[in-house]
């Protein structure tokens, strides 16, 4: 496969994902964006949703591809404001593919708790109790310096009054653990809710034999 064709899978598969988190109710209109990041032996382009198009309306020629300085390298379209974030993920991490969402119960979390409670064992999976980023207006640096320091050794964080951001060595994991960072958020609300209880969670040590056990957890070759 040459680079082209490369290029042109990942974004077809990143509008599937996109339009994946519509269908799922993850986004509403086109708040949220999604990367993946391309390339040679660098893998120094970004691949990114274009601001303000229906996810539904991108096709091939919608293509939007900017460097890690933001620059651009293929496309017309403006990339999303978000790019900032982005970029933040791939220049401090190992991510080849970020997911940003508006998420309802995710959102709501980070209006209530400095961190989202470990009420479920799959808190492990994200690397440990998941931080909320303080709030920063959207598209800014200082949004995603926030971000940066909620993401220390872990690989997805909430954004305070905002939503929440995930990544992944895929697109598919990336969108699997902002999947599961939305459920785990709707069961601590809903948890949380009854009169009188308290939630019981989850101990480090707890977490940490989760950790060993999901590190060998599907099938061969599965990521």
């Amino acid at each position: 496969m040459t680079q082209l064709q490369e290029r042109d899978e990942a974004w077809r598969e990143l509008v599937l994902t996109a339009r994946r988190t519509v269908t799922d109710g993850l986004v509403v209109g086109t708040s949220g964006n999604v990367s993946v990041r391309v390339g040679g032996s660098d893998g120094d382009t970004v691949l990114v949703t274009p601001t303000g198009v229906p996810y539904e309306e991108l096709g091939p020629d919608d293509l939007v591809a900017v460097g890690l300085d933001g620059e651009r390298r293929a496309g017309t379209l403006k990339p999303t404001s978000e790019l900032p974030m982005h970029l933040a993920v791939y220049r401090h991490t190992e991510a080849r593919a970020v997911v940003h969402t508006h998420a309802v119960h995710a959102t709501a979390v980070s209006t209530l708790v400095p961190e989202l409670p470990p009420v479920h064992y799959m808190t492990a999976a994200l690397g440990g109790p998941v931080r909320v980023a303080p709030y920063a207006t959207y598209g800014t640096q200082e949004l995603a310096e926030n971000m940066l320091l909620a993401l220390a050794d872990r690989t997805g964080c909430l954004l305070q009054n905002h939503g929440a951001l995930t990544y992944g060595d895929t697109l598919s994991a990336a969108y699997d653990r902002t999947a599961q960072l939305e459920w785990m958020c709707h069961l601590w609300l809903t948890a949380h809710s009854v009169p009188g209880l308290t939630p019981s969670l989850l101990t480090g040590e707890q977490l940490r034999e989760v950790g060993e056990r999901l590190g060998g957890y599907g099938q061969r070759g599965a990521r």
